[in-house]
């Protein structure tokens, strides 16, 4: 004998069967829109900190060059000095390269 919650063979008909199919397909679409709206948030959330940090980085290349420039107009000779020491090491360790 069926619990008073369970159907019987004879109770389940086509009907119950394409209800429930139809609230299975609504609950799915729904999930589906859920996860969609939840990634589209946290791309966008992505995007604006992209864009954050990429001023701020644009923004220190920026003060770097200043203060490059900036040297290199107040001391000219130390500036084509070291210029001159750091493309002799370079090429000194591309020329070690090359031997082994």
């Amino acid at each position: 004998m069926p619990k008073a919650n369970e159907l019987t063979p004879d109770e389940t008909s086509a009907s119950d069967l394409d209800r429930l199919s139809a609230e299975a397909q609504r609950a799915l679409a729904d999930a589906a829109k859920q996860i969609e709206a939840a990634v589209q948030q946290g791309l966008e959330q992505l995007r604006a900190q992209s864009r954050v940090a990429a001023d701020a980085a644009s923004q220190q290349i920026e003060d770097a060059s200043e203060y490059v420039s900036e040297q290199v107009r107040t001391r000219p000779l130390a500036a084509t000095g070291l210029a001159l020491g750091v493309g002799v090491v370079i090429g000194l360790l591309l020329a070690q390269q090359t031997r082994r």
